[in-house]
């Protein structure tokens, strides 16, 4: 999905993945950017963001591909289904607990 955020004055481009994210979907992104950045990107437009939301979250590839480099690339895991309100309590704990951990400065 191509949509244009007239706040933050760029492209956003959406792909939502079924399935383990892998490299692939990483590189496809990364295409994808530079495309609309060199064809349709204005001269007074921000760099294009490319979001991948994936069922299945690897921080591996997350680390070791071009999301750890580009600061226009994210990749973030989605539920396929509606949690349970204790599925969802769970989640943000952990989710809080790594933010914090990161905040602290430990990695």
């Amino acid at each position: 999905m191509v949509f244009y955020n007239y706040k933050l004055k760029c492209f956003v481009l959406i792909d939502l993945k079924l399935g383990k994210f892998k490299h692939q979907d990483v590189g496809q992104m990364d295409t994808y950017v530079r495309l609309y950045n060199e064809k349709y990107k204005a001269a007074d437009d921000n760099p294009t963001i490319g979001l991948l939301l994936c069922s299945e979250k690897s921080e591996a590839v997350a680390r070791y591909s071009v999301l750890a480099d580009q600061k226009q690339l994210f990749a973030v895991k989605y539920s396929p289904y509606l949690l349970s309100e204790e599925e969802l309590q769970a989640a943000l704990a952990v989710q809080r607990q790594e933010a914090m951990w990161h905040l602290s400065g430990k990695e």
